[in-house]
């Protein structure tokens, strides 16, 4: 069995993070590495003790919503609430940072950036985060990369299809069955066209 990498298990990390979010919006999460250990962690929500725009909504002022705490803030306040230093640290993040967080992330030191989705990818962060000397890479996570079952899914997937097929199922039923696995296996040549 191969080990998953690195940059794909703190990926996946913040994807898990991501799902604590209470943002109906969007759902973010950030990982803080040094030295390949996770030292915070963050996911964008409301202030503790507050309402949550699950329960009451969004607050949305200017097409932004000013109830939640970003992911990547709520991780560097991790480290300052527990007297973490991130100078030189590493953050790993589902979705390229707002402007406001790219300077919470300069200032705090962190030097290098990994993120999974481009999301209004501002011009002034990314000048921001050149001129800081910050290095930004996009890191796409490989959901297949933590599923040690994947290829055997996939196979069984291909035989029940093609099993379906021989047995003579509607033409459209089959493309339609074909369409679902490959959206749920995200491979676009998982299966073969007829």
């Amino acid at each position: 069995m191969e080990r998953i990498a690195w940059d794909q298990y703190f990926m996946a990390q913040s994807h898990l993070l991501a799902l604590r979010s209470t943002c109906e919006r969007l759902m973010v999460g950030a990982t803080i590495v040094r030295d390949k250990r996770i030292i915070a962690g963050g996911y964008n929500g409301s202030v503790s003790g507050g309402a949550h725009c699950i329960d009451e909504g969004c607050y949305v002022v200017d097409n932004h919503c000013i109830r939640t705490v970003h992911a990547e803030v709520n991780a560097l306040l991790q480290c300052a609430k527990f007297g973490v230093a991130t100078t030189g640290a590493e953050l790993y993040v589902t979705h390229f940072p707002c402007v406001h967080c790219s300077k919470a992330i300069i200032q705090a030191g962190i030097k290098n950036i990994y993120y999974s989705q481009d999301y209004k990818n501002h011009p002034y962060a990314i000048e921001m985060f050149k001129d800081a000397g910050v290095i930004v890479k996009q890191v796409q996570l490989e959901t297949m990369s933590f599923d040690q079952k994947h290829e055997e899914k996939q196979q069984f997937i291909s035989t029940l299809i093609d099993r379906l097929d021989k047995v003579g199922l509607d033409e459209q039923e089959m493309l339609e069955l074909k369409h679902e696995a490959r959206s749920l296996f995200e491979a676009t040549s998982f299966l073969h066209s007829k």
